[in-house]
């Protein structure tokens, strides 16, 4: 139903992920509830990996777990978002996609409902970058142009 909801008001697609599901531009995958999320490096494609492996901090799904994956298969052109939310699942993991070169985002508190999850990793030094709620989006729209202006040139 949250999927649901939020592909109802947003502009890009959203929907609930399943395993197999492809990363694609323009669309959110939204974790199902109790399952854990994985990205995976494909020769065909990038995917979603959902799994019922034990809770990570009393947490099932995890942010640690998918963003360790991020980290793990894309390394310097990951980016971590933590946005609003109680506790500070993410934060350690935002660390590893930092370490691996990658961009690490956190929602500033005056934006926040629940400072919890960005706090955390902004107090661990995790996160390269606070942003407002209402510039979260140009601030990935500019980033990922400049990275995809950044492949281009290479090719």
């Amino acid at each position: 139903m949250f999927a649901r909801r939020l592909d109802e008001c947003c502009a890009i697609d959203v929907k609930e992920a399943q395993s197999g599901d492809m990363l694609l531009a323009g669309r959110a995958l939204i974790s199902p509830g109790n399952r854990h999320m994985r990205v995976k490096r494909m020769p065909l494609g990038n995917v979603v990996v959902l799994s019922d492996d034990p809770r990570v901090n009393g947490h099932r799904p995890s942010v640690d777990i998918l963003f360790r994956s991020v980290a793990q298969e894309f390394g310097s052109t990951a980016i971590a978002l933590l946005m609003t939310g109680m506790g500070d699942d993410g934060a350690d993991a935002m660390g590893a996609v930092k370490a691996a070169g990658g961009l690490t985002i956190a929602q500033s508190e005056d934006s926040c409902v629940v400072f919890g999850m960005p706090k955390a990793a902004i107090d661990k030094g995790h996160a390269t970058r606070v942003v407002p709620l209402d510039a979260l989006a140009n601030t990935l729209q500019v980033q990922c142009g400049a990275a995809e202006r950044a492949r281009a040139v290479k090719v």
